[in-house]
């Protein structure tokens, strides 16, 4: 038995001595099943009795340096995306997955942004990405990874923009993976998820604080409400 059995030997023996109610492996195997199986929650902050909830997201996605801006539907949300790019002086094209969501943005004639789709490359300036949800608890957009909604227009793009409905914002993580579990349904989650609070910072040097460190400088949220 060389060094690294030997290790695995003593933690094995260490974690069946010390569960004496699980003897066996497979009983600890099922044990871990059961936990997983169940997806317990731990201590939830009520957070309704002190905020409308609306309110509560936008407050915590102003704090992450984020923007923020509520719309009455997709047609809305396609004149505010190319506000947007006015405001800042950034290019009418935007890059963007195939969520079916899309369809419903109605640019204005004449002055359509140019639009791509899938991946990004590293070269494109504006990204449009839709969450699956967002955690009202503290600003965070979720989105999951796959053609919809590409996970590389989350990190490479210098201009993050992500559409939220707001009949998808939850209270908590704890709701939010609930729903993330039902709309995907058991073992069908994507491969990846990131959640995302505001633009990307570090402040490794020097604690200074710096946007766009390792990824979008800005990141503009638009709230949806519509609900179809």
């Amino acid at each position: 038995m060389n060094s690294r059995d030997k290790i695995l030997s003593n933690i094995r023996q260490s974690l069946t001595s010390s569960q004496k109610n699980l003897s066996s492996s497979d009983e600890r195997k099922q044990a871990v099943r059961r936990r997983i199986g169940s997806h317990p929650r731990g201590i939830i902050p009520d957070l309704s009795s002190k905020h409308k909830l609306l309110t509560l997201f936008q407050e915590k996605v102003e704090a992450s340096e984020a923007s923020y801006s509520k719309v009455k539907s997709y047609v809305d949300a396609a004149a505010e995306i190319q506000q947007y790019l006015r405001q800042h002086n950034l290019p009418q094209r935007i890059r963007m997955g195939k969520d079916k969501r899309f369809k419903k943005l109605k640019w204005g004639k004449g002055d359509s942004p140019q639009i791509q789709t899938g991946p990004s490359d590293g070269k494109d300036f504006v990204c449009l990405s839709h969450a699956q949800g967002g955690i009202c608890e503290t600003g965070t957009l979720v989105l999951t990874s796959g053609p919809d909604n590409p996970t590389s227009l989350n990190f490479l793009p210098e201009t993050h923009i992500i559409l939220v409905n707001k009949k998808d914002l939850q209270e908590n993580y704890e709701d939010s993976w609930k729903a993330l579990r039902r709309g995907f349904g058991r073992g069908k989650l994507s491969r990846t998820v990131n959640m995302i609070t505001g633009p990307s910072r570090s402040a490794d040097i020097e604690q200074t604080l710096i946007l766009g460190a390792h990824g979008p400088l800005r990141l503009h949220v638009i709230v949806v409400d519509e609900a179809k």
